[in-house]
């Protein structure tokens, strides 16, 4: 990969978002003790990056080599959407995927971003606005699809660092300790869109309980996380 700065400003957690403000469905696993320490944090990280997260990266890959094809979103959201059962991973994918569209406008405004947003008025998907927005600033396929498999554990491992006040170090051990299997979910999901596969035939792996806990946390009165 030949990384570039615009690249690493895309991937920066600090850019505005919104992601900060999800867990992933970490909040929910922690309240029901499926998750209650370090163990049991790479444990479930493994399990979102090989199901949630080989699905993103895959999508995000497609939509980096469809950037162009302003009549394909509505195709990518149908069938990203046919592999996200829960209406609240998909409302949780789309606010997260409007707010990457948003702070792509600012820092890189281009016709490719006005038009995935006109496509899907209702949000697109987030790996989906990944693989947009990685077009646009200049990203490789594999850099696109490894920002989506390494931001599918990142984002839930510091979660959980906030809900049941691990030690950083750890946490940053447990997922350098993953690195290896994220790299390997992007070279998939990069294989995928270089032999450009159809959408339905991008990989299709279910996670029934980060569904099922996604809607049992939409519920809730209070939460520190949206998702």
């Amino acid at each position: 990969m030949a990384t570039g700065a615009a690249f690493l400003l895309l991937a920066d957690p600090r850019l505005p978002t919104g992601g900060h403000a999800h867990s992933g469905g970490m909040e929910e696993a922690v309240a029901c003790r499926a998750v209650s320490g370090v163990t049991d944090i790479e444990a479930w990280l493994r399990g979102r990056l090989h199901t949630a997260g080989a699905v993103d990266a895959a999508f995000a890959g497609a939509a980096h080599a469809k950037a162009g094809e302003n009549d394909s979103w509505p195709r990518f959201d149908a069938e990203w959407s046919a592999r996200n059962v829960s209406p609240a991973v998909r409302a949780a994918s789309r606010i997260q995927g409007r707010g990457l569209l948003r702070a792509a406008r600012a820092c890189w405004p281009d016709p490719r971003v006005d038009a995935v947003s006109a496509a899907l008025p209702g949000g697109a998907p987030w790996a989906v606005a990944l693989g947009v927005v990685g077009a646009v600033v200049g990203c490789e396929t594999l850099e696109v699809t490894a920002a989506a498999a390494l931001g599918s554990v990142t984002g839930p491992a510091w979660a959980a660092a906030r809900l049941l006040g691990s030690d950083p170090f750890a946490i940053s051990a447990i997922l350098a300790g993953l690195s290896a299997e994220v790299d390997r979910v992007a070279a998939a999901a990069c294989a995928f869109a270089l032999r450009g596969q159809l959408l339905a035939d991008l990989p299709a792996l279910s996670a029934p309980m980060l569904d099922l806990g996604a809607e049992h946390h939409a519920a809730w009165e209070v939460r520190l996380f949206a998702s």
